[in-house]
């Protein structure tokens, strides 16, 4: 059945707990949320598991056949074309991010002995965003040309155990990385400067554990990985990156502000300014990125193809 981790149910209660002492009416808004959460959670584990076999008109479905279809995927307009139970547990973690979103909000700027609670509120949330980012990276590894069929059965039962369960394991070995990156992007902000982007590296790199270090050594050679963590670093797209060393170029300038830099593109910018607090915007900034990725994949335009995310996670992939 779908439902939160132990972990999750803890923190919770303690959350309830404290704020039953300071505001009842919150606490009883929190408890009413979560056993929404929790009835939804029974009603989609009521949708034949994604794994169930079954025979309609003669026709046999199971995981096999799933995993078959997975691996010749080609079109982007699945939605229709997946079982019931895939909706509806991208629904239930929908409204999980709502749920803990509450708490996020009900505790803002509170200073008291439970601000040790956060980084775990943190990392649920991070959680969350990144399982719902993942069924898109998955999607993009099924239609790669370079993923071989092995690779490929692999990643389509990994996308059905997150259809199945809500729960990922490769997610789970990888969140680190993904979340120390937007820490490590949230808790300095882009210098902008000469707009090389090794000031920004360094400080992530620094920040980040082994493999992601070993990433950045094979792969940041290469302009697709380097013009897709640019975006990435700086919150500009490939396009407004080149516009704005362009204009510096032209006008001598030597380095920019982080406070000019936006000023120089002659209009609204194509990513909102994104904070690791803002949840939500973390998922419209990976959204934005992969759709402008998509746009330059489909008209052969110059740029990334592939988020970083994208990138990284399938370099990962291909050496498991």
């Amino acid at each position: 059945m779908l439902e939160l981790k132990e972990e999750e149910k803890n923190l919770v209660d303690k959350i309830m707990l404290f704020l039953s002492t300071n505001e009842q009416g919150e606490s009883e808004l929190v408890k009413y949320r979560f056993d929404c959460l929790d009835e939804l959670g029974r009603v989609v584990s009521k949708y034949p598991s994604v794994r169930d076999s079954g025979v309609l008109r003669g026709n046999v479905r199971d995981e096999q056949l799933l995993i078959s279809a997975l691996c010749s995927f080609t079109s982007a307009y699945h939605l229709l074309h997946i079982p019931s139970r895939v909706v509806l547990t991208r629904s239930y973690l929908v409204a999980k991010f709502h749920a803990f979103s509450l708490i996020s909000i009900l505790l803002n700027n509170r200073v008291d002995k439970h601000n040790e609670l956060t980084p775990l509120l943190r990392t649920i949330m991070h959680s969350i965003i990144h399982s719902l980012m993942i069924e898109e990276v998955y999607f993009s590894c099924l239609n790669d040309p370079n993923f071989s069929h092995e690779i490929k059965v692999r990643v389509a039962n990994d996308l059905i155990a997150l259809w199945d369960s809500g729960k990922d394991l490769r997610l789970v070995r990888h969140l680190p990385a993904f979340e120390a990156l937007w820490t490590a992007r949230d808790e300095s902000p882009p210098a902008f400067g000469t707009m090389t982007g090794s000031s920004e590296l360094l400080r992530i790199t620094i920040d980040m554990g082994n493999d992601w270090q070993e990433f950045l050594v094979d792969q940041t050679s290469t302009d697709e990985t380097r013009n897709a963590l640019e975006e990435f670093l700086f919150g500009l797209s490939y396009e407004e990156l080149k516009s704005v060393r362009k204009t510096l170029i032209e006008s001598g300038i030597s380095a920019v502000g982080y406070n000019e830099v936006r000023s120089y593109l002659g209009g609204q910018p194509a990513y909102d300014i994104v904070t690791g607090s803002d949840f939500r915007a973390i998922y419209n900034f990976y959204v934005d990125r992969r759709d402008a990725a998509m746009f330059r994949k489909r008209t052969s335009a110059p740029g990334p193809k592939s988020t970083i995310e994208e990138i990284y996670l399938k370099y990962r992939i291909l050496r498991e």
